[in-house]
């Protein structure tokens, strides 16, 4: 088995998920979305999780899943003979960067079609964290590597934000899942403005087909559609219809 990404503290003793087990499910999550606060150290290429405090956690962090979770589901109920998930993988470290410039605006991409995970999906850059890699400095490669945006060292600030359970397919009718992440997101605020920015992208085109900026303003109306917070008469008036809340269905960033 390749060396684990994601070790979990369990009564004081550290441990590696299988790849088939619901880490939200390990630390105790009960029923729902989340969030559940998860103590957090952040190490060299590694991210170790427990739901109280330990020697050499940085950070307390939300950790939240899709409203269906795969591997959840999986847990309570009887597997197909055959159709086993794999035994020799882990849980895999992915980082997603919510770039933000100096003028309050987000930076979003949207994945290629022809990319066999997720196509066309919007999406903040990220990707896998390198086994010998720091979590940030694996976030700030995925970005200039999707974007062509380098930031200047000494020119940014940042600031972890929150986990994701993720799954891919994600739903156990499209399938086993194949893929299975704990997602880190990070805030980069770059002291330079949305301009600036903009001037100095290069989308990678086999990873990146469009991207867009989110001022504040829409920013907030999705966060309030995702978690089903919104009042529409509280959101701007000229948002464009892709921002504007649907409440026939769910949508959840799975990752790859």
């Amino acid at each position: 088995m390749a060396a684990a990404r994601v070790l979990l503290l369990l009564s004081g003793r550290a441990e590696s998920p299988s790849f088939a087990q619901s880490v939200c499910g390990l630390l105790g999550a009960g029923p729902g979305l989340g969030p559940w606060p998860t103590h957090c150290g952040l190490k060299r290429g590694r991210l170790v999780l427990s739901d109280g405090p330990f020697p050499g956690s940085s950070a307390r962090l939300p950790l939240q899943r899709p409203p269906f979770c795969p591997f959840a589901a999986l847990d309570q109920q009887l597997r197909t003979p055959g159709a086993e998930l794999p035994s020799n993988r882990g849980v895999d470290l992915g980082v997603a960067v919510l770039l933000q410039s100096s003028d309050w605006s987000v930076l979003l991409t949207r994945r290629t079609r022809t990319l066999s995970v997720s196509p066309n999906l919007w999406v903040p850059p990220g990707g896998h964290v390198g086994l010998d890699e720091e979590l940030l400095d694996g976030g700030l490669r995925e970005l200039q590597e999707e974007t062509g945006l380098q930031l200047p060292h000494g020119q940014f600030s940042w600031v972890p934000l929150g986990l994701w359970e993720s799954a891919y397919p994600p739903r156990l009718s499209w399938g086993l899942p194949r893929y299975h992440h704990i997602v880190l997101y990070l805030l980069v605020v770059s002291w330079e403005s949305q301009q600036q920015l903009q001037a100095r992208i290069q989308p990678n085109p086999s990873e990146v087909s469009a991207f867009m900026w989110l001022g504040p303003e829409i920013a907030a109306a999705v966060a309030a559609a995702e978690d089903g917070t919104e009042t529409l008469t509280h959101l701007p008036r000229d948002l464009p219809p892709s921002v504007l809340p649907d409440r026939s269905c769910h949508h959840a960033v799975q990752w790859n």
